[in-house]
Order: C-alpha cells, then sequence, then structure tokens
C-alpha cells in the first residue's frame, strides 16, 4: 500500500483488510480474535473495515502476534540533534504550533 495521495479513509479500510487477512491466516474467526482481544466480535468486524479507536487495534494487533510490527509500521523517532540543543539537554513535549524561519527574518532589508 502506498499511503502517498490516499485518503485517510481508504488507508484505514486498507490497514482493515490487512488485519482481516491476518485473522485468515492465523485461522482465527472474528470472536476469536474478539475474545482473545477482550473486545465483542462486532468491534473486530468493524476493525477489518477500517473503524477502530488505537488502543482496540493494538489490541486486535495482539491477539493475533502482530505487533512486532508496529515498528515497522511507525518507527521510534530520534530527537534531532538541533531540537536537542535548542532545548538544552531536555526531551520536547509538546509543539508550539508556530513555525518561525529565523534565518529569513534576519536577511529581510
Amino acid at each position: 500500500m502506498s499511503v502517498h495521495a490516499k485518503a485517510p479513509a481508504a488507508i484505514a479500510e486498507e490497514l482493515g483488510e490487512r488485519l482481516k487477512q491476518a485473522r485468515l491466516n492465523h485461522d482465527m474467526t472474528q470472536s476469536e480474535v474478539a475474545e482473545s482481544a477482550g473486545v465483542s466480535r462486532k468491534v473486530v468486524l468493524n476493525a477489518e473495515k477500517g473503524r477502530v479507536q488505537l488502543e482496540t487495534l493494538i489490541a486486535i494487533m495482539m491477539a493475533l502476534n502482530l505487533t512486532a510490527q508496529l515498528d515497522h509500521f511507525i518507527p521510534k523517532q530520534i530527537i534531532s540533534p538541533v531540537q536537542l540543543s535548542k532545548l538544552q539537554g531536555k526531551q520536547r513535549q509538546r509543539a508550539s504550533g508556530q513555525r518561525k524561519n529565523q534565518d529569513e527574518e534576519a536577511l529581510e532589508w
């Protein structure tokens, strides 16, 4: 799946299809996955349609032994050296929401 130029709903639907195929590959019913994940069968059905909350997605992935895939899904992010120096060694906790390029402001005549 290439996520470029796809709507969020289309990506969610594709992820749901992948969950369904993983379930079938494990030869598990929706009810078996639901019981293992601690959710209802309807929640598993909705997840396979791409409508799922994050915690539920993780629980279903755990039931299907797919959590090792999470590092490929969203790799751990390292702190950039520039951010680290700006923060004087402290890890950033939130974004300011403002992006100013100080170099551009300094170059204005």
